[in-house]
């Protein structure tokens, strides 16, 4: 029998046989075939070979394998449009083509179209041929590395203009109260959730607050997270009376979210600086946090239901916010959510106030005072909090 495929035959060399090769060999000639597991065999390389006939029966075969060696010519398929068959169904396998000497071109042209390499019958031996089967498996795997950098590259940028979307610059100009922001993403692979916040300012003493949290995860409560945000910016801006934003804000929602189930929950604080009075309206979500003298208390205004589930007028709370020094802080349910200790108690609205009413916390700078009340919440929780943090603390008066 003639060898088709070697030229003078080398001696076995050393090469990585630490994993064993799953190769599917796609070949209608029997001698070919044949001849590829002797040359094979010539090394000391651990292999499984697979022998299909026709591309059909390829496909068939391909769980599992490693590497394809592919002959150009077949049954049910001829030149690069077998290996574009081929390809579609291949996998995280690397595909080597099989080409005569007048058909080099040919190999040429396969690596342009995805194939990890070419080789010509009758210019390789055994050692060539299993070291060109590594060497496309490993390419393939920096491939697929790099695709998946390149994935995550793209899925961090598009995360960071979500998040401007998010959590936006206040508009305010009143120098009467500071207002300061945080946003840390949960543990769940640093991804972007439905948290939103926004400060603008009306007039020269009336300013409009807004923490919200789209339920879920991801890229779609994102984006739907920032719409919320922009529509309530826009409506308030126009000047839409307050006890409207919330229903038209929940229109919104109804009609941009990608399924019924999905609801948000939302606190708003209007601010009127002139008169030192408050109007709280809770769509379902947890009450703001006052501090003031020392003492740090839930406020007690009424808890309207979440936004998107029985579309009903959120109630008012009327509050008076007089006094030279006080701080209100707004925050997403992810603060309160984690543990309080060992057991399943969680943190949640009282635990959240004696951790402000912490002596440790009566030093803090007020600007500080959100990340080290998210570090006290993941000591408490055993470690990071799950879900999504996002943070407005309101300040009048003293930095402390």
């Amino acid at each position: 029998m003639t060898d088709r495929f070697a030229g003078p035959r080398s001696s076995p060399t050393a090469v990585d046989r630490s994993e064993r090769l799953r190769v599917l060999l796609v070949e209608d000639d029997d001698g070919d075939a044949y001849l590829v597991r002797e040359l094979l065999a010539e090394t000391d390389i651990a292999f499984d070979l697979l022998v299909a006939t026709t591309l059909s029966e390829a496909s068939a075969l391909m769980d599992g394998v490693h590497c394809v060696l592919l002959d150009l010519g077949l049954p049910d398929a001829e030149g690069l449009d077998g290996l574009r068959r081929l390809l579609l169904v291949a996998g995280p396998a690397a595909v080597c083509v099989l080409t005569g000497r007048t058909d080099e071109h040919l190999g040429v042209a396969a690596v342009a179209e995805g194939a990890q390499d070419y080789l010509v019958k009758g210019q390789v031996d055994g050692v060539l041929l299993s070291r060109a089967l590594r060497y496309a498996v490993e390419r393939k795997r920096a491939d697929e590395n790099s695709q998946r950098l390149r994935e995550m590259e793209l899925l961090q940028a598009e995360s960071a203009r979500l998040e401007r979307g998010l959590l936006p610059q206040p508009l305010m100009e009143t120098t009467e109260v500071a207002v300061h922001t945080f946003y840390r993403p949960g543990r769940a692979l640093g991804l972007l959730g439905g948290d939103f916040f926004d400060v603008v300012q009306i007039g020269a003493d009336r300013l409009h607050l807004i923490v919200g949290d789209v339920c879920g995860h991801g890229v779609d409560e994102a984006a739907l997270g920032v719409e919320l945000r922009v529509a309530w910016r826009a409506l308030v801006l126009a000047g839409v009376p307050d006890e409207e934003i919330l229903g038209a804000l929940e229109q919104v929602l109804m009609s941009e979210r990608r399924a019924r189930e999905i609801f948000a929950t939302v606190a708003s604080v209007v601010l009127d600086l002139g008169r030192d009075r408050a109007t709280v309206r809770l769509a379902g979500h947890p009450p703001p946090v006052l501090l003031r003298a020392g003492r740090a208390e839930p406020v007690a205004a009424r808890r309207g239901i979440m936004l998107g589930v029985c579309p009903t007028p959120t109630p008012a709370t009327e509050l008076d916010f007089s006094g030279a020094d006080w701080s209100l802080l707004m925050y997403t349910d992810g603060l309160i959510d984690g543990h309080a200790g060992a057991g399943p108690e969680r943190l949640d609205v009282p635990g959240l106030c004696t951790l402000l009413d912490e002596p440790a916390g009566h030093g803090i700078a007020v600007p500080d005072l959100p990340g080290w009340l998210v570090g006290r919440a993941e000591q408490a929780n055993g470690g990071p909090l799950a879900d999504d943090v996002a943070m407005l603390l309101i300040s009048r008066g003293g930095g402390r």
